[in-house]
């Protein structure tokens, strides 16, 4: 392993109390955010970049990120969004050919502060034991009852609006003007790969800002609505679920992924709740309760919705479970073309077991047209 910041110190101070002492890998700095964990042991770049990470300080569980470099392609948004990296092993050399340079160089560019030489797997473990918490990363800073001074002071996730704060500026187009289907987005961190999967199908997509209103989104004159993923509370969001709301009082059909899932649940009386520790990873098995069939999923999520609140609401079935804990995964709205998954189904990085689900949605649209 090599790392141009090898000999230089950084320190790891959790909300709990507990310290951990490492090296310095990226940016030399301070950062703060909730910490948690991604088991996947490859796509640490698309990760890296997928806003629903951001404000958070990710640990990631394998022992080697790095070893393949980035690559200008393996992006789900322009910039990194994770707040800080915290690794067990963090590598300057990497071994793919067409990569356009190394994981080091990459953090430093995008300013993000990073810890190597962690117990990983340990620190996984404390957090699944003692939840998701604020933690902070410094490598120019060493004093801990100074960092925890300064940790105190950063703001709970649970209660926090982020989607306004990762959302596209300005509304854009992706794919053939002249495409038989049109579907309006609200962009709350969308990631790119997302877009692709509606663009591939034969879909024109154009992406809204989070706060944009039902009036201008109509004047698109979409067939179809997707709600994204996004980082942060959905509670905080009282703009974004009367925007769903909206939408569904249109009776055109709409798919949302994971914040889009709580949002579409929140527009329908459903309360959520801020998770233990969350969902990430690349291998959660999720099974389709209206086929039967299993599919492995990618994940990323620290809130969910509350399954005895669902339970209320008899107009909303239930299609997917998580069958590792039979948390909700899937839901429909009865009686109109309306339905969300908590996971990633267009699955970068991850399999592909579940990208019907966009097939699903373009069938229920050109239905709707017809």
């Amino acid at each position: 392993m090599a790392n141009s910041n090898s000999q230089h110190s950084a320190i790891l101070v959790l909300a709990d109390g507990s310290v951990h002492h490492g090296k310095s890998f990226g940016f030399i700095g301070t950062t703060t955010g909730e910490i948690c964990f991604n088991t996947g042991m490859t796509g640490y770049q698309e990760v890296f970049t997928d806003p629903s990470y951001y404000g958070q300080v990710l640990i990631m569980n394998n022992v080697h990120i790095g070893n393949y470099g980035v690559k200008d392609t393996d992006i789900e948004s322009s910039t990194v969004k994770i707040r800080g990296l915290i690794g067990r092993n963090l590598e300057e050399l990497y071994s793919r050919k067409t990569a356009n340079g190394a994981l080091d160089t990459y953090l430093k560019t995008n300013k993000i502060v990073a810890i190597e030489c962690i117990d990983t797997r340990a620190l996984v473990e404390h957090v699944r034991k003692n939840g998701a918490m604020n933690c902070i990363i410094s490598s120019e800073l060493l004093d801990v009852e100074e960092l925890k001074k300064q940790l105190a002071a950063v703001p709970s996730m649970d209660g926090l609006e982020l989607g306004s704060v990762v959302s596209t500026v300005h509304a854009y187009e992706a794919g053939n003007p002249d495409a038989e289907i049109r579907i309006a987005v609200m962009d709350y961190g969308i990631k790119k790969h997302i877009i692709d999967c509606m663009v591939e199908r034969g879909a024109y997509v154009k992406i809204y800002p989070a706060k944009t209103s039902l009036a201008e989104l109509k004047q698109f004159n979409p067939d179809g609505y997707f709600i994204s993923n996004g980082p942060g509370d959905p509670a905080a969001m009282p703009y974004a679920v009367e925007t769903v709301k909206g939408i569904l009082n249109e009776e055109k059909p709409l798919f949302g992924i994971c914040l889009g899932h709580q949002l579409l649940a929140l527009a329908n009386g459903v309360i959520t709740f801020k998770m233990h520790h969350g969902h990430r990873g690349l291998n959660h098995p999720v099974k389709n309760l209206i086929t039967g069939r299993c599919e492995i999923t990618t994940q990323n999520h620290g809130f969910g919705i509350d399954p005895a609140s669902v339970k209320k609401a008899e107009h909303i079935e239930v299609t997917h479970v998580n069958l590792n804990d039979d948390s909700i995964e899937g839901i429909r709205i009865k009686g109109k073309s309306a339905f969300s998954v908590q996971y990633h189904p267009e699955s970068t990085p991850g399999p592909h077991d579940s990208r019907y689900l966009f097939d699903e949605f373009i069938a229920f649209i050109r239905t709707e047209k017809k």
